[in-house]
């Protein structure tokens, strides 16, 4: 997993969401949760309502640039997801 892109942000967002911490990354994985945990990942509870509360938190930390990162955040989970997908049908061994 380590050599995917955005893989350090999913790995942070997996501990994240194991420590109940409601941070950017536990909230992209929250998003990505479905996804993720079809292609073998360990994804702790899902924060609900991930993607409004995603765009609440990067508004109140970003303003006016909200819109931006969360478009920016989403592609780096896409990417990841289908780096993941695309490394699962080479070789299906599990991830830890």
């Amino acid at each position: 997993m380590e050599r995917l892109p955005g893989d350090e942000l999913v790995r942070k967002g997996i501990e994240d969401l194991s420590r109940g911490r409601e941070t950017e990354a536990a909230l992209l994985v929250s998003i990505g949760a479905p996804r993720l945990r079809g292609s073998g990942l360990e994804i702790p509870r899902a924060v609900p309502n991930a993607e409004h509360r995603l765009y609440l938190l990067l508004a109140r930390e970003h303003g006016n640039e909200a819109h931006s990162r969360y478009n920016a955040l989403i592609r780096r989970l896409v990417s990841f997801e289908r780096a993941l997908e695309r490394q699962r049908t080479v070789d299906p061994q599990p991830t830890p």
